[in-house]
């Protein structure tokens, strides 16, 4: 018999808000099942990380490099090749690979059950959640947000427990409230982490997350509690054994240190994000050490429930590594950055390496054919990227190895073969410690390309 599948997808969530303290569930699912100790998303934006979550293929190759792009009908996806295999399909909660809502049909990604919106955080806040059922009819979802989708996706376990099924479930927490640049958690949850916890680089930096964290905190703690909520109930209809759960999230956020909103930059802050796995296949499979990307995970999903992965496919199914941690794996993983500018980086278990088109618009040019360095971090000195080291000539050697792994990982993706120009040399002792691109002590940062408007 073949496993149930359920990803669950946050929205915005850093990789260091997960463990004991902020998510006990999730920490047991990982602790019992596989982590990912490194996992980055391909693009550090709502529309194009999702794209790669649905279809394994880079955001330039989708062509939903940026948001506002429809995923295009003719892409298959997750739903496609599970409903192809008979599983009932069913997507809960923030498509945003859509031109409108209620979301037409012929643009939900071939998933057969429906209640979701485009933009959910424009058509609900966090007491009052409206999506839209298959026939477009809008629905309202009593109780907190992130809890109100929980249920509906209990219900849709409990109406589909005697046939295999792929539930996608994707939730807007922790993503800010647009219309208001907050983070509503329930009554009582803001309070309890206001001001106890500050990661190293927002302390650095500074931001908003002074005023904005405790309220983020106290939505990733109700996202564990109804994380908790659906696994009892996978247990108690006696499916918990037979079911994988995939947890992970879009994109991280920064917090306005790096630029002037949350993401769309080449920082971990940004990029990296939590990944676990239980189930099928995943159950004591412990930690994956090697950097592994969110494009990876659908042929994961695929090959575990013992699915062919299409050749079309761009990411890898890593579940060799759980049998085998020396297996054949990238060093790299690739990444790409959309709308603030137009971006292409590397990152390895050591080193970040990133490269920015300069004369090209992040909004409307999915890739240029030249780039200029710039940024290296040497992740093992500075884990939290505070220390630019391009250009300098103490790192050369370094930046030219890492330049080359990029353009081969950019031409691997499908995109023509570009010219990457180092940065301007220094001498080490002109050392600059602090990343010259970020917002310190007020002053605005350093930006290449075209800048737009925030977008979600």
């Amino acid at each position: 018999m073949r496993p149930n599948v359920i990803v669950v997808l946050t929205d915005q969530q850093r990789w260091d808000t997960v463990g004991p303290a902020f998510t006990p569930n999730l920490d047991r699912m990982a602790r019992h099942g596989t982590q990912a100790a490194v996992a980055l998303t391909p693009q550090p934006v709502c529309a194009p990380a999702r794209s790669a979550l649905q279809t394994g293929r880079y955001p330039t190759t989708t062509e939903v490099y940026r948001n506002g792009v429809v995923l295009p009908p003719e892409e298959r996806t997750l739903a496609h090749h599970f409903g192809a295999a008979g599983y009932a399909t069913g997507y809960i909660g923030k498509w945003h690979l859509g031109s409108a809502d209620p979301v037409p049909a012929g643009e939900r990604g071939g998933y057969r059950s429906w209640l979701a919106s485009n933009v959910l955080e424009f058509t609900s806040d966090a007491y009052r959640t409206i999506t839209y059922d298959d026939a477009g009819e809008p629905v309202f979802l009593p109780g907190y947000r992130s809890d109100a989708l929980v249920d509906a996706a209990v219900r849709f376990v409990a109406d589909h427990h005697d046939e295999p099924f792929f539930l996608f479930l994707s939730f807007i927490e922790p993503h800010h409230q647009n219309e208001v640049d907050d983070y509503p958690a329930p009554d009582g949850y803001e309070e309890r982490y206001q001001g106890t916890w500050l990661p190293p680089d927002l302390a650095a930096l500074g931001g908003t997350a002074h005023r904005h964290l405790g309220g983020y905190l106290g939505q990733i703690k109700r996202l564990d509690e109804g994380l908790g909520r659906l696994l009892d109930a996978l247990r108690s209809m006696e499916l918990l054994d037979d079911t994988i759960v995939a947890y992970t999230s879009d994109h991280g956020s920064h917090f306005k240190t790096r630029n002037d909103e949350y993401k769309r930059s080449c920082h971990d802050a940004s990029l990296r994000v939590p990944l676990a796995l239980r189930g099928p296949a995943f159950d004591g499979g412990g930690v994956v050490a090697r950097p592994v990307s969110t494009i990876d995970l659908p042929p994961t999903l695929l090959e575990a429930a013992g699915l062919p992965v299409p050749e079309e496919m761009q990411g890898r199914s890593f579940l060799s590594l759980l049998r085998d941690a020396r297996a054949d794996w990238p060093e790299e993983v690739f990444f790409q950055v959309s709308e603030s500018e137009v971006g292409r980086g590397v990152r390895t278990g050591r080193w970040k390496y990133y490269a920015v088109a300069e004369d090209a618009d992040g909004w409307n040019d999915p890739a240029a054919p030249r780039y200029r360095e710039q940024a290296l971090y040497d992740l093992a000195s500075d884990p939290h990227e505070l220390v630019n080291l391009a250009g300098l000539r103490s790192h050369l050697k370094e930046a030219a190895e890492l330049r080359e792994r990029l353009v081969r990982r950019m031409v691997a993706a499908g995109e023509a073969e570009p010219v990457i120009e180092p940065a301007a040399e220094n001498d080490s002792r002109e050392r600059v410690l602090a990343d010259p691109t970020v917002r310190l002590g007020g002053l605005e940062p350093v930006r290449f390309g075209h800048q737009r408007p925030s977008r979600s």
